[in-house]
């Protein structure tokens, strides 16, 4: 099928994805089943999830480096070597132990999650009587809950806190996916 140039698009790309939904249905599924396969082994999935942030963290490490090297000032260079270096030494301390950086990212987990509950509760509050005062307070105590679960459960959370949100994002995903799939067949 070929295309005119003067088809606008959006028109192009529904067109595209309408053909395609097949390929749509089949990413959502291979998605689902990755989420899946993360939920049976949360610990597995964590400890790659921290082994592969570890390496890309060397890897951004000696980009930084080199970057440094490039700069023109000796003020810039030492900035850039000094963040190269740190990025350097926490991806080889996430390789070298995984599970150590597992509970450092689960503590700065359940910290973050606290902290944007209470900030999201407070201002569901301070919202206009038409906005959704009661459903972003909702989400903020949620997230205030799980954040206040992982801490109290840590360190012995951090076996399963980033497996499990991994496990639980790729699946949803995943599912969304398929249901674009599916929209695009019956569009």
């Amino acid at each position: 099928m070929s295309y005119s140039s003067n088809a606008p698009i959006d028109e192009l790309n529904f067109s595209t994805l309408k053909q395609n939904w097949g390929w749509t249905v089949a990413f959502g599924v291979l998605l689902s089943l990755a989420g899946g396969i993360a939920l049976g082994s949360v610990t597995l999935t964590t400890i790659s999830s921290v082994f592969v942030v570890g390496v890309a963290m060397v890897v951004s490490g000696v980009v930084e480096v080199a970057h440094g090297f490039a700069m023109r000032t000796w003020r810039h260079f030492f900035l850039w070597l000094a963040i190269g270096v740190l990025y350097i030494v926490a991806g080889v301390g996430a390789i070298q132990n995984p599970m150590l950086a597992a509970g450092i990212f689960t503590l700065m987990i359940g910290a973050s999650l606290i902290g944007s509950g209470l900030v999201r509760t407070y201002l569901s509050f301070q919202l206009p009587e038409s906005a959704p005062r009661m459903a972003i307070a909702i989400s903020g105590v949620l997230s205030l809950l799980l954040g206040a679960v992982i801490l109290a459960q840590w360190p012995v959370s951090s076996l399963w806190v980033i497996g499990a949100f991994l496990g639980v994002d790729l699946f949803f995903a995943g599912m969304s996916w398929i249901g674009v799939g599916f929209s695009q067949k019956n569009a």
